[in-house]
């Protein structure tokens, strides 16, 4: 399942436009790299729930067979939360009540996450309630810190989350309907009303670490940029979704425009004479640049348009948001 009925509350603007797991990474919906990935692993049928603008996600996904996928959809009237969102698409998750075992998976990530070897880790270490993906990082306290440590048989458990710690939780677990189906009713949290308290009553979760793949998440503007630059320098992906550097044969660019890489310049953009492109820029598909214009360390979203120079900067049809770098 891959959760995507949040607001995006701290990308301001850009939310009103478009959902986070919508918003173009190298000219690529980050939903789509989500859905490449979980292909690419095996994993074809996928539940997508939807809020606060699904008709753009129920748009771009369709029922998903131009991705290799079987998508299905859960609308929650209020959101329902990481939990609550869980036991609302359990119709979905488990037709046939056979209570098999489940990824869900963060709609607003792109996270090159081994997923077969976090399956198997699963299935390796029967009664816990659920696998989280964690990763060691410097400031865990900032995330909700977990705390995971190796149990009787070397194998890693979750002592605490919330608390203090040296890992994050990536927003990815392993788990099984039955379990999902203990949460209250409505609004919850698979962790605080979930995991956290079963944990505090003697149960067990166990941790998957990831040290390596690249992870990223897009709550805000200067995420969401960093994670354009960082693909545009070629960061490898094991499922990367499409294209994502370069200039697309069926762009339009004038012979004397300057391309400073590194860019990606989608299909149908059109760059007008005199215009100078990059370094670090994305010109989504069908965007227009016009004559003389600069771009420079900014995203131009599909059918955007820019006039002059834009620097720093997410560049939208409703107009740009500037992001100052760190």
């Amino acid at each position: 399942m891959l959760l995507c009925a949040g607001y995006g509350t701290r990308l301001g603007a850009l939310s009103d436009e478009r959902p986070k797991p919508m918003l173009p990474v190298c000219d690529v919906p980050i939903l789509r790299y989500g859905v490449a990935h979980l292909v690419a692993h095996g994993i074809r049928d996928i539940v997508v729930n939807l809020h606060h603008r699904g008709d753009v996600i129920e748009r771009e996904l369709g029922d998903g067979a131009s991705l290799g996928a079987r998508v299905s959809y859960v609308h929650e009237e209020v959101i329902l939360g990481t939990g609550g969102g869980l036991k609302h698409a359990l119709h979905l998750l488990d037709p046939d009540g056979r209570d098999e075992p489940f990824v869900s998976m963060n709609g607003k990530l792109i996270f090159d996450v081994d997923l077969r070897g976090l399956l198997a880790a699963h299935a390796a270490d029967p009664g816990i309630l659920g696998m989280m993906v964690v990763r060691p990082v410097p400031d865990a306290m900032s995330w909700g810190a977990v705390d995971v440590q190796a149990g009787d048989t070397g194998r890693l458990r979750v002592r605490d989350i919330l608390g203090i710690g040296a890992h994050m939780f990536c927003g990815v677990h392993v788990t099984r309907p039955s379990v999902v189906a203990r949460l209250p009713d409505g609004d919850a949290c698979m962790i605080r009303q979930g995991y956290l308290p079963w944990l505090r009553g003697g149960e067990q979760v166990a941790a998957f670490e990831s040290r390596t793949g690249y992870f990223a998440e897009h709550s805000t503007p200067a995420r969401y940029l960093a994670s354009n630059w960082a693909m545009l320098d070629g960061t490898p992906l094991s499922a990367p979704p499409a294209d994502l550097t370069g200039i697309d044969a069926a762009a339009a660019v004038a012979g004397d425009v300057v391309i400073r890489d590194p860019v990606r310049v989608g299909p149908g953009a059109t760059i007008g004479p005199g215009a100078t492109i990059g370094p670090y820029a994305v010109i989504g598909s069908g965007a227009m640049v016009e004559p003389g214009s600069v771009v420079e360390r900014a995203v131009v979203w599909a059918g955007a348009r820019v006039n002059g120079v834009v620097r720093d900067a997410i560049v939208t049809a409703a107009g740009a948001m500037s992001v100052p770098p760190d």
